[in-house]
């Protein structure tokens, strides 16, 4: 059992080490540690948790925490619940694994890929009908489209497996290569 007390003192070394993990993960995909560190908390946390208990679990300054929080729930990660006889609001996270990271591929796909995708797409428009772009950078840029669009489709059909079935999928690794190509590839490089 993980109680989550009132201080980062009383949290368990193994709780505080995932929350410092998490939040310098965080900071490497671009996301800020605070933010990252708060999910962490919420994620391990037994109970939803107030504002007040995460800036003083955390020592953060509260103006810090709320806007933490404004982000978290804007990437669908954590959510808020009532607590009988509080009027306060509580916050807890989404705890299934999968959920939690479609979620994050989701928003980092929105985020991300569909605005580099429609940039690239206004490139290709305006790269077409200017004969000052050579035939070599108009290549490259439909390359880069191509592989763009190709990403956006994979990831859209494979929010539709069914998890069983992507989880299937994930464990086999490159076995699939055997599937997709008979006799499969020797000497690709890849493990299986």
């Amino acid at each position: 059992m993980t109680e989550i007390t009132n201080t980062a003192k009383d949290l368990p070394p193994a709780v505080q080490r995932f929350i410092l993990h998490w939040g310098d993960m965080g900071g490497q995909w671009g996301v800020n540690r605070s933010v990252a560190q708060i999910h962490a908390l919420l994620y391990l946390s037994e109970r939803p948790l107030t504002a007040e208990d995460i800036a003083e679990a955390l020592h953060i300054a509260r103006s810090n925490v709320s806007n933490s929080l404004k982000e978290l729930l804007g990437w669908k990660l954590i959510r808020r619940v009532p607590v009988m006889g509080d009027r306060r609001d509580h916050f807890e996270a989404e705890t299934d694994i999968w959920d939690m990271v479609t979620r994050i591929a989701q928003g980092r796909k929105e985020r991300e890929l569909d605005p580099a995708a429609e940039a690239l797409r206004a490139c290709m428009a305006e790269a077409e009908g200017d004969r000052r772009i050579s035939p070599v950078a108009i290549n490259r840029l439909k390359e880069m489209l191509d592989f763009v669009e190709i990403v956006n489709r994979w990831y859209d059909q494979m929010l539709r497996v069914p998890k069983g079935k992507l989880v299937a999928l994930i464990k086999m690794g490159s076995k699939v290569v055997r599937i997709l190509v008979p006799g499969g590839r020797k000497g690709s490089g890849t493990a299986d």
